[in-house]
């Protein structure tokens, strides 16, 4: 399986300087016409956090339980941790729809590689989830929670299947989207649905019976739980969950790209 990747990552890397430059597109037209312009990357994430500091740590006193010395603080920075990868995923998901139909220009031009705008869009998304993650490191630091260097070395291993699995969504989706326009309004359940089923907002250890035999296939669940064990739990990761997150990530990645060149040929038809 991972050999297939092999030469899916060789051909994106002859179109590395295309990829930089939708990337680079897909930032700036975040934020383009606005007054503050880039500051909001940081303002945003950073008014993310402030709320949920107020409003879960101190109002809601809610809980993890996942270190001994769990305060309202390090309980947000473990929301913010699992939001800020959640909103990759939804971000994902809902931009995707409408992605190959909003460039009917692109679609046109039959030497244009179609696949690099989700590649494009998911990079941005994850652009954005590094800026939220520098803003992480420095709230643990400020607040006497600094990650420490096993879970820095265990980041990279739990976010890249994230990374494939996020990238495969993307072409998949946006394929779909070009022929089934009902798409982006599914998508938007889709969203809602993942956010309560990943446990974002509360404990994995609440999960029992039929509720945990149907949320265990989330990878996004276990990419969190892992995401804070790691970086602020100090806890041994459960292997066996990472391994799923690699298939899964893998897995989709793969089927996403293969059904991306598959229907490409009739977008412009359909468009």
């Amino acid at each position: 399986m991972i050999s297939k990747l092999t030469p899916l990552l060789t051909g994106f890397s002859r179109k590395r300087e295309l990829w930089w430059q939708f990337t680079v597109r897909a930032v700036e037209v975040r934020h383009r016409g606005s007054y503050l312009g880039v500051v909001w990357l940081v303002l945003n994430p950073l008014l993310m956090l402030a709320l949920y500091v107020t409003v879960f740590g101190f109002i809601f006193g809610s809980r993890f339980h996942g270190a001994a010395d769990e305060g309202p603080i390090s309980f947000s920075l473990a929301v913010f941790l699992g939001l800020s990868l959640f909103h990759v995923l939804s971000e994902t998901i809902s931009a995707a729809p409408s992605l190959i139909v909003g460039n009917p220009n692109l679609v046109k031009k039959v030497v244009f590689p179609l696949e690099i705008l989700p590649l494009a869009n998911v990079s941005a998304y994850w652009f954005h989830f590094l800026i939220n993650m520098g803003l992480f490191f420095v709230g643990a630091l400020v607040v006497g929670h600094p990650v420490s260097f096993t879970g820095l070395l265990w980041l990279p291993l739990i976010l890249a299947p994230h990374v494939m699995l996020t990238l495969g969504i993307g072409w998949f989706v946006s394929a779909l989207g070009v022929f089934f326009r009902d798409v982006t309004q599914i998508t938007q359940i889709i969203v809602q649905i993942i956010l309560y089923a990943s446990a974002v907002f509360y404990s994995t250890s609440m999960l029992h019976g039929l509720a945990w035999q149907i949320l265990k296939w989330n990878p996004l669940l276990h990419t969190i739980q892992l995401a804070r064990q790691a970086l602020l739990w100090n806890q041994p990761l459960n292997l066996t969950h990472l391994g799923f997150t690699w298939f899964a990530g893998i897995t989709t990645c793969i089927f996403g790209r293969w059904f991306f060149q598959k229907t490409k040929h009739a977008f412009a038809d359909v468009i």
